[in-house]
């Protein structure tokens, strides 16, 4: 269960910052990282390079070399040393943000984050196989991580800074595109356009008392000496927490929802909450340990469950609402604004937006199975039936989509992706300034890289003897 907050929009599993000279952008690739071979290689750890004030350590270039690999990433050099080498780009750009008092504030960090742990929570299909998969809370990945995502947009940042004012005129654009082999040209896979209206089916006063009734009578239980870990193991139905006795781990205010902190931080140790209502459904809480500005709580978990009556008729509505829309009677933009229950799509006219690209355009392996499922024979301009589906916090709602557009697969050509091309010519422009950049930058800071990488077949000169 992801008790983060709603409107704030996480992050990746382990990051790699990778300096690409050809397209020249720092991207922050985001990497799983195996849980298993925390257990199976264990790593003696030491500090092999020293960039300004930035280190970087033995672990963390064995581990994105070994999630390269597992990924079957291909080199003709040296994984390791590639690793190393984008690890000292990235380290110089963060020591440099760091001396030009670069800042990037917490809401902006705890945004990323989010925004990457949606994009991994949509293709592993669900928050609950996320947390399943890497043993821990969700909470507790974003402590892991929140240091890197701020390292990144540090780095980040500094690039963005010293490129800001670089433009591609329609000329260079023209040309970029020309300098680049037929053969060669990126090929465009099928993006689809959409647009969505959401009903949230009710539910029922019954329900809620039913809940609410079952989770007095788990309070009144561990009061009487049952253990909450065991009942939480049993009963709760975050199965993010429940193997673990219901334990989040450690978390700060901020990596909870507003409702569930304010009762969990009140809490005396080993005391229970009264009910505390959120968005994934109505919880007990019990507070372990508290240290500082951080506790560590366990919960119980239950969720309403939505009568097939209830399913029945949000289905109906959102099938009067496309009828209507199909009649003219209304366009579809002027019924989401009217019926749709989508805070986040509502306003604006019910346009999806791919949390992986931040655009509006989707490649069919960004899309969840049911939405794919639905629009899959459809062409453009049509509106699915209505589907069931699950929002952000994993609550069923139900939905129609109106594909606005489709394209179909192609090499990438001025009329068509004209903005793409644009963007990597001025990413290409970028890189070599962001070169020309950092090897005036690197005869200014302090590097030492340990003896085991000296012998490393660099790509840059400015990494020898040093």
């Amino acid at each position: 269960m992801r008790l983060t907050s709603k409107n704030l929009p996480f992050i990746p599993i382990k990051t790699l910052f990778m300096l690409l000279r050809n397209s020249i952008l720092i991207v922050l690739t985001i990497l799983f990282i195996n849980p298993t071979w925390a257990q199976n290689k264990q790593i003696i750890d030491q500090v092999v390079a020293i960039v300004g004030k930035q280190v970087i350590l033995q672990s963390d270039i064995e581990n994105q070399a070994l999630q390269l690999r597992a990924q079957g990433y291909y080199t003709t050099g040296d994984i390791t040393c590639e690793v190393f080498e984008e690890m000292l780009y990235a380290k110089l750009l963060v020591n440099q943000a760091i001396l030009d008092s670069v800042e990037v504030s917490e809401a902006e960090v705890k945004s990323e984050m989010e925004r990457r742990l949606n994009y991994f929570i949509n293709q592993i299909g669900s928050e609950e196989k996320l947390e399943e998969y890497y043993k821990k809370s969700i909470p507790e990945i974003k402590e892991e991580f929140t240091d890197v995502i701020r390292e990144q947009l540090l780095s980040q940042r500094m690039q963005q800074q010293v490129t800001t004012d670089l433009k591609v005129t329609p000329q260079e654009v023209k040309a970029f595109y020309k300098s680049i082999p037929t053969d060669s040209l990126p090929i465009i896979n099928t993006e689809f356009e959409m647009e969505q209206i959401i009903v949230n089916p009710k539910v029922l006063e019954v329900e809620i008392l039913r809940i609410k009734d079952r989770l007095r009578e788990f309070k009144e239980r561990i009061t009487n000496g049952e253990s909450f870990a065991t009942l939480a193991v049993l009963y709760s139905e975050d199965p993010g927490s429940a193997a673990r006795g219901g334990e989040l781990g450690f978390v700060s205010r901020g990596d909870l929802v507003p409702e569930f902190s304010a009762v969990a931080f009140n809490l005396k140790v080993g005391e229970i909450s009264k009910i505390v209502k959120t968005d994934y459904g109505y919880h007990i809480i019990q507070l372990v340990e508290k240290k500082g500005e951080r506790i560590n709580c366990r919960h119980i978990l239950m969720k309403p469950k939505i009568s097939i009556d209830e399913k029945t008729k949000a289905k109906n509505r959102l099938d009067s609402v496309r009828t209507a829309i199909l009649n003219k009677e209304l366009t579809f933009k002027e019924a989401c604004w009217k019926f749709s229950e989508d805070d986040n799509t509502r306003l604006n006219g019910g346009v999806m937006v791919n949390p992986a690209t931040g655009n509006s355009r989707w490649e069919a392996g960004h899309l969840t199975p049911k939405i794919a499922f639905a629009i899959k024979d459809m062409k453009v301009g049509d509106i699915s039936l209505p589907f069931e589906d699950q929002d952000e916090n994993g609550q069923t709602v139900y939905k129609i989509v109106l594909l606005k557009s489709k394209s179909e697969p192609h090499p990438a050509n001025l009329k068509d992706d004209y903005q793409r091309i644009q963007d990597m010519a001025l990413n290409k422009k970028s890189g070599e300034f962001m070169e020309e950049w950092i090897k005036k930058k690197s005869k200014g800071t302090y590097i030492k890289i340990d003896e085991e990488y000296k012998n490393c077949k660099f790509q840059n000169e400015i990494w020898k003897n040093r």
